[in-house]
C-alpha cells in the first residue's frame, strides 16, 4: 500500500549533512596522524621532544577544535600544526 503523504527528501540539509562529515574526517585523520607523531615524540625522544610532544598534543586540540569551525578548509590549521610536529620530530629524535 503507497502512502502518498511522506515528505520530499531534504538535499540541503542533506548536502550540509554530507559537508560536515567530509570536513570531520579530514580534520580527524590528520589529528590521529599528529597524536601518533607525539607519541613518536614521548617514546623516543629525551626531555625536549617530551616537553615538544605535550604542546603539540595541545596544539592538536586547539588547532582541531578551530579546524572543525572553519568548515571547507578546516583542514589547513591542523596540517599546519602536523607539519610543525613532524620537524620537531626530526629534528629531536
Amino acid at each position: 500500500m503507497s502512502d502518498e503523504t511522506a515528505p520530499a527528501m531534504d538535499y540541503d540539509a542533506h548536502e550540509q549533512t554530507y559537508e560536515g562529515f567530509i570536513n570531520f574526517s579530514k580534520v580527524g585523520t590528520i589529528a590521529v596522524l599528529n597524536i601518533v607523531l607525539c607519541l613518536i615524540l614521548f617514546a623516543f625522544g629525551g626531555t625536549v621532544a617530551t616537553v615538544f610532544g605535550w604542546l603539540m598534543l595541545i596544539a592538536t586540540v586547539v588547532a582541531s577544535a578551530i579546524g572543525l569551525a572553519l568548515g571547507a578548509s578546516g583542514w589547513i590549521p591542523p596540517a599546519a600544526v602536523f607539519l610543525l610536529t613532524g620537524v620537531l620530530a626530526i629534528l629531536t629524535v
